[in-house]
């Protein structure tokens, strides 16, 4: 359950790193509400799942999926570059947080 919670904490992590780009700097109420409470959930998830999960690896983890969540959703639909330097690199970020995964004791 604490991996489940995690993942669903970087998920949620990069919805609201996306969240910032609509906010126009917290001018619009709408999106910062929801970026705000993306915020809050993310952080909240997180903290109940360290609370099993060694906090070095939640956070390496929780960070990761953000990361790779925020990329991609940056890619397709803020038009952010595509190239195969930044796909190598996602993919290492991706091995990374699983090797993380399964070295968890």
């Amino acid at each position: 359950m604490p991996w489940k919670l995690l993942i669903i904490a970087g998920l949620l992590e990069a919805g609201w790193a996306i969240g910032l780009k609509y906010t126009q700097g917290f001018t619009k109420l709408i999106p910062s509400v929801l970026t705000i409470a993306g915020i809050v959930a993310s952080m909240y998830l997180l903290a109940l799942a360290s609370r099993t999960i060694p906090i070095g690896t939640a956070y390496a983890v929780w960070v990761g999926i953000g990361t790779c969540g925020a990329i991609v959703l940056g890619m397709i639909f803020l038009g952010e570059p595509v190239n195969p330097g930044r796909i190598f690199f996602l993919i290492l970020l991706v091995v990374s947080i699983i090797g993380l995964k399964i070295t968890q004791p």
